[in-house]
């Protein structure tokens, strides 16, 4: 790297916005969507899908509530132009879905998309032609009237072939591209000459794609561009701008809530932000993002598990599993303290559901909104807290642990995970708490327990083996458990003393079990924690008793 970067590159100018309103603004209500993930998504792939992933795909898009989606471009090669007549003879375009192509300023490409639309009900004819100071120098060769000329001309191509497509309600678009590199007052021109052609009026508007083709400065920028165009444009009234934004500076999704902000009507996009190079804006992201506020967004992700399983079929590309809603770890917290708060948040909201919006530390929305499962929200490593570990036991297993007991078992679950230096699952920190409490035998295990009480004072009657031996146990306290206590500590056993006692069932019905929790306080003044699980609640507790003294 240049210890002098400024020597080689260049600020982006900025946009003289006297009185901006931009930054005052709250977004209200959703765009227009149109997905572009078979036509900009589909070019940036590797291997691009064929006509069945495609199709595929496409079904899915619809389901999600799509109504305008750029199907492809169709002059440039067979399987685009097969793709568009399948969709349109084979009858999978809903009536109110509205398929979008794209083509440059050609005739010859121009004709041919016009073929591929024919008996379609709707459709978008999307035109477009570079318009950058770089692409104008380098690429073309041309001035601006020029360039003018080339987008004057392709919008005139096209509006004399549109009789051929009568019976079908056809919008144009026109898209000065890399917008987000010209001159505004530059791109306000070539946008009025193509204007000039088609003459859209209020009641028959057209759209004027401003793309951030390649980002080069920060949001903020494109947002000034976009009111600056907005305001100054010829006829607003008859437009519908559309946004269509890159991910260079990995602010494609601010670039376009701010140009939302900023007067923008609709907004372009893929689903997970494929695309070129770092990709277009991710489409869910930006909807979620409304959802999230309140606002309802017109799409459905419901089921995003098994949109995301689609579009990685389709496209081989994968989902990073910190990405934005969609990702494998986005509803996980492996911190404790972060664990804890979760823990209690959902707790909270279970409490008062419907009576006061979601406010649950770390989860920006309620994952089971988009299809996910609260037991997807915690995982445990080495990092992990107390809470996580508890979150785990109770929602997977209904093992409802003391606070104090959570204390106690928390650093010894980390530990346990530390040694194996990985992330365990559910079943993995069951088995780690049941062999740290309920499978301690030794040195004391049960044999035979039974106690009963006259007049608020029980008796028992035990045996126990001790280190192998068998122990006889008789005692007398004013519960089963305390007249235990007693027999164990006359047994030879420390003087021993139940600190807490906590019981609850953990299954229903014939093959109903309960777990006990008992805390020990020992002569030395220390605690420890016992559990036990029996189909029998007195023995349950009893047995929990041997298990805090064994861990003792």
């Amino acid at each position: 790297m240049l210890s002098n970067p400024s020597s080689k590159y260049r600020p982006f100018p900025p946009i003289n916005l006297p009185g901006r309103q931009w930054p005052s603004r709250t977004l209200t209500h959703a765009p227009i969507w149109c997905s572009v993930d078979l036509r900009d998504g589909n070019q940036a792939l590797a291997q691009p899908m064929n006509v069945a992933q495609k199709l595929d795909l496409f079904h899915a898009l619809v389901k999600c509530g799509f109504k305008e989606i750029e199907v492809g471009f169709p002059s440039a090669s067979n399987t685009e132009f097969r793709f568009n007549r399948l969709l349109i003879e084979g009858g999978h375009i809903p009536g109110d879905v509205t398929v979008q192509v794209l083509v440059q300023a050609r005739e010859d490409l121009i004709e041919r998309t016009i073929e591929s639309l024919a008996g379609s009900k709707r459709c978008i004819i999307h035109l477009y032609n570079s318009t950058s100071p770089a692409q104008r120098r380098v690429v073309f060769g041309m001035s601006k009237k020029e360039i003018i000329g080339v987008a004057v001309r392709g919008a005139t191509w096209i509006k004399e072939r549109l009789p051929r497509l009568a019976g079908t309600e056809v919008m144009l678009q026109y898209s000065p591209e890399s917008f987000s590199m010209t001159e505004v007052e530059f791109a306000k021109d070539i946008s009025e000459a193509v204007m000039d052609v088609w003459q859209p009026t209020p009641q028959r508007k057209m759209i004027l794609n401003l793309p951030d083709t390649v980002e080069v400065a920060m949001p903020n920028v494109y947002a000034d561009q976009i009111e600056w165009m907005c305001r100054n444009i010829r006829a607003r009234d008859s437009l519908i701008v559309s946004l269509h934004t890159h991910n260079d500076r990995n602010t494609g999704t601010a670039a376009t809530e701010l140009g939302l902000l900023a007067g923008a009507d609709r907004v372009e996009g893929t689903l997970f932000g494929n695309g070129e190079r770092t990709g277009n804006l991710d489409i869910v992201t930006v909807a979620l993002n409304l959802y999230m506020q309140g606002i309802a967004p017109g799409l459905d992700f419901s089921s995003l598990g098994t949109l995301i399983e689609i579009y990685e079929r389709s496209t081989g590309m994968t989902v990073s599993a910190r990405h934005p809603y969609a990702g494998e770890l986005v509803f996980t917290a492996f911190s404790g303290s972060h664990q804890d708060a979760i823990k209690k948040g959902l707790a909270e909201w279970e409490k008062t559901r419907g009576a006061q919006p979601w406010d649950v530390p770390y989860l920006a929305i309620d994952p089971r909104d988009i299809g996910r499962e609260y037991r997807e929200v915690i995982r445990v490593n080495s990092q992990s807290g107390k809470g996580g570990v508890a979150y785990l036991l109770e929602s997977e297993f209904g093992i409802e642990l003391p606070k104090d007991m959570q204390r106690e078992f928390g650093p010894i679950a980390n530990e346990l995970v530390d040694a194996l230096g990985r992330e365990v699952t559910a079943a993995e920190l069951r088995e780690m708490f049941m062999r740290e409490y309920t499978a301690r035998t030794s040195p004391w295990e049960l044999v035979h327990f039974h106690a009963d009480g006259v007049d608020g004072v029980f008796h028992c009657r035990a045996s126990a083996r001790r280190d192998g031996a068998e122990v006889t146990l008789t005692g007398e306290g004013n519960g089963p458990i305390a007249a235990f206590v007693h027999a164990i500590t006359a047994a030879g056993a420390p003087a021993i003393e139940v600190a807490n006692f906590k019981q609850h069932a953990l299954s229903a019905g014939t093959e109903a079990s309960a777990i006990s929790y008992i805390q020990l306080r020992f002569p030395d003044g220390s605690t420890r924690w016992g559990a036990s699980v029996d189909t029998n609640i007195e023995l349950s507790s009893i047995k929990a008793v041997l298990s805090a003294l064994n861990r003792g």
